[in-house]
């Protein structure tokens, strides 16, 4: 009896300190930032402007308007939670030869980007983003592409605006779907400082939206994209199962690809 009771407590204790532990490092561990010094100078084989937006609260956004000869439209580009432009502007590369201009922005508190982490600011910014595009193309060239993270920026700008379309890569239901999946035996509803419903968006959305996901994916489940798809209204959605892939890989599978050019024609 003694044994179970120290047991019991054991097991108590451990699961107190994951509740503790979860709640205080929640923000490090759904945003991966690396910064760059302000000098920092990008290099690309692709021509490109480097923006510096006045954003909420004295925040400042950095972005890039990557250019292309006679472009058919205007992708921008919401990434995913690591990383800054010195790699999300190689990644975009692929998405140029398609013949389309790229605009791509770090978050604040990522790259260049000052100011702190807040959802309710990020969707601020990611309208911002948004309004720059429509400065150059109008809204039915603007494809609006979200990765990860930065589906729930890129859904919620879509179902706001009137873009030509949505596509996303491996996006999720809400962040505490995610978390509950994640972690099953904890309460994370009531723990959560950042909600990112994804889903909500959704339902508002005005736009045929794609979504692509990997069957293996261990970050974001393939059942988190499947829930967040039946919240598509009207029958705007298409979802592509990639078999065997996980959450980095989604790009390079060739059914991806194919689809791709299938929507920047």
């Amino acid at each position: 009896m003694k044994y179970l009771r120290r047991t019991l407590i054991g097991l108590l204790c451990f699961y107190i300190l994951l509740v503790a532990f979860l709640y205080v490092s929640q923000e490090k561990m759904l945003f991966l930032p690396d910064r760059l010094p302000e000098d920092f100078q990008y290099r690309f084989s692709t021509e490109f402007d480097e923006l510096f937006l006045q954003a909420e609260e004295g925040a400042v956004i950095n972005a890039l308007h990557f250019k292309t000869e006679n472009p058919k439209g205007i992708l921008v580009y919401y990434h995913g939670n690591a990383g800054d432009l010195s790699r999300w502007g190689r990644v975009m590369q692929d998405y140029i030869a398609y013949g389309y201009d790229v605009m791509v922005y770090d978050y604040r508190s990522y790259g260049k980007s000052t100011g702190s982490i807040d959802e309710t600011d990020f969707y601020l910014d990611a309208q911002k983003i948004y309004n720059e595009a429509k400065k150059h193309f109008p809204e039915d060239q603007i494809t609006v592409y979200g990765r990860s993270l930065g589906t729930t920026f890129a859904t919620f700008v879509a179902s706001r605006n009137h873009p030509k379309q949505l596509i996303l890569e491996a996006p999720f239901y809400s962040i505490k779907d995610v978390a509950q999946r994640r972690f099953p035996i904890v309460p994370v509803g009531s723990l959560l400082s950042f909600y990112m419903p994804t889903y909500a968006f959704m339902e508002q959305m005005g736009c045929p939206v794609t979504i692509f996901h990997g069957t293996e994916d261990p970050i974001v489940p393939i059942s988190s994209g499947e829930r967040l798809f039946e919240k598509i209204p009207n029958e705007l959605g298409s979802f592509y199962r990639l078999p065997e892939v996980g959450h980095m890989r989604v790009r390079k599978h060739p059914r991806y690809q194919e689809l791709m050019k299938t929507l920047l024609p």
